[in-house]
């Protein structure tokens, strides 16, 4: 059995429902202590979102040397039913293209880290500082967890040059894509208070709904823009709708709204807020927002061709940079570093019998390492 398919096995093997903390922590600081990593872990948060368990882990090269950094998640979204084996009892099975190891994990992102940590048996350690960014809340609400690391890293002075996120980036083969930027989010809670009252005696009453959808016509006619060279056009999407009214002789006293909205870099979070807000209160409303994360671009330059070269060498195909798909923790470390995400194939993270091809994660250890050292010896 290869490093990296045991890895992985054992990860699977450790339930880790987001928020995680303890068993499978454990198992990551046991195959990361005999290749000379120091392991910091810590608990952070309290209940409904925590408490979340994070870990940094670090070997230093020679004084001077360059830092580079991989860093990931190790919580998993709850499996769901219908699986043909036990989520958390990883299991190979044969299939056409070769055998694929099914597990709650396997692709998002327990293999990554998996092969991550088998690329760093290949790495010398006096080739440079290499470290390890884990959280235990990045399929939850990411309040405790990478934000957390960070903290801790500039309190220690250990921010890395360098950050490699092992999202599963790939698309219908490993390779194919890596993702040098993500667009913005932002959540958008919309409230119009009227005044409860008989439908039949209208003027003794205020009805919120017409405002609501006032509001929320405006807004979706909006065209927030076209698109830039690296991103796709920002789009805003109404996500929910709320009376709450059993009575259909009653005029409501409240209406309420949700909206969410994926943004390149011409906008912010706050002047989407803003203007979501100042359509809300010319009808109005009331809009109280949440901003998930900033757009970032790690323009394509040294890095991006590092990692574009391992990949070819290792698969014979050069990644599309990309800036496509949802959000992650890489829109907190790019404030640390520059950032860029590269990964398994992504076709059945979050899926019932979510699996990765065996072969695929030996392939990615030897892409990790290839771009671990170059970095190093930059």
């Amino acid at each position: 059995m290869s490093i990296a398919l045991d890895y992985a096995e054992k990860l699977i093997a450790a339930p880790s429902v987001t928020p995680a903390t303890g068993l499978v922590f454990d198992v990551m600081a046991q195959m990361l202590s005999p290749l000379g990593f120091e392991v910091h872990r810590f608990v952070t948060g309290e209940a409904p979102d925590g408490p979340v368990e994070n870990l940094f882990a670090i070997r230093r090269g020679p004084a001077g040397s360059k830092h580079f950094a991989f860093a990931g998640h190790l919580d998993v979204v709850p499996p769901g039913n219908d699986w043909t084996s036990a989520p958390f009892a990883p299991e190979i099975r044969p299939s056409p293209g070769g055998d694929l190891l099914h597990g709650r994990g396997a692709v998002d992102m327990k293999g990554s880290i998996a092969s991550m940590i088998a690329a760093a048996h290949d790495v010398p350690a006096d080739a440079g500082t290499l470290s390890f960014i884990i959280t235990g809340d990045e399929e939850g609400p990411a309040v405790y967890g990478t934000r957390a690391l960070i903290d801790f890293m500039r309190e220690h002075d250990m921010e890395p040059d360098l950050c490699l996120v092992g999202e599963p980036t790939s698309v219908n083969r490993l390779g194919d894509m890596m993702k040098i930027g993500r667009r913005g989010s932002v959540n958008i809670w919309i409230v119009v208070e009227g005044t409860q009252g008989h439908v039949a005696y209208p003027h003794l009453a205020d009805n919120p709904l017409p405002r609501l959808v006032a509001i929320m016509a405006e807004l979706d006619a909006l065209v927030l823009d076209e698109g830039t060279d690296w991103f796709q056009p920002s789009n805003l999407e109404i996500t929910d709708l709320e009376v709450g009214n059993p009575a259909h002789n009653v005029i409501p006293a409240k209406a309420t709204a949700r909206l969410s909205i994926r943004f390149n870099d011409i906008h912010s979070g706050a002047s989407l807020s803003e203007r979501v807000a100042a359509i809300a209160e010319k009808h109005g409303g009331a809009a109280k927002s949440i901003i998930s994360g900033e757009p970032f671009l790690t323009p394509p330059g040294e890095f991006s061709r590092i990692i574009a070269d391992a990949v070819e060498a290792e698969t014979g195909i050069a990644p599309e940079a990309s800036t496509t798909g949802g959000t992650s923790d890489a829109r907190f470390l790019r404030a640390v570093c520059p950032v860029i995400e590269f990964g398994l194939c992504n076709a059945t993270m979050h899926k019932t019998d979510e699996a990765v091809a065996v072969a695929d994660l030996d392939v990615l250890a030897k892409i990790y390492a290839r771009i671990t050292k170059a970095v190093l010896a930059g």
